[in-house]
């Protein structure tokens, strides 16, 4: 089982940046996929970046380019650079993991999941 909480979040003006965190707990987190997740106001849930235990990545076209995920398995924490930030990309972000996943993007893949961080970009 993992335990994820995500820090990092905040206001920040368009074109700017800011680095999300998302330290876990539990034994398997070496072993598990890894991703972000973000949901705005009346939206559904969007997948935004996703990372294997091997470092391959996967993006959503919306972010390419402009964002990265990170992991350090040593320190047990996921990482998202969020560089050129727009307005459309505020959304609560959260922090995902499981050990068996097929859509990195898909929620439904993922049983662990943090509480999330506010992300508010100002035009």
């Amino acid at each position: 089982q993992v335990q994820l909480v995500e820090s990092g979040g905040g206001s920040v003006q368009a074109g700017g940046s800011l680095r999300l965190s998302c330290a876990a707990s539990g034994n398997t987190y070496s072993r598990s996929y890894m991703a972000w997740f973000r949901q705005a106001p009346g939206k559904k849930r969007e997948g935004v970046a996703a990372i294997d235990s091997d470092g391959d990545t996967t993006y959503a076209d919306s972010v390419k380019g402009r964002f990265t995920i990170s992991r350090d398995n040593a320190k047990n924490t996921l990482y998202l650079q969020m560089n050129s930030l727009a307005p459309e990309d505020t959304a609560m972000y959260y922090c995902a993991a499981d050990e068996r996943v097929v859509a990195p993007l898909h929620q439904y893949q993922y049983n662990y999941w943090g509480q999330g961080t506010q992300v508010t970009v100002s035009s």
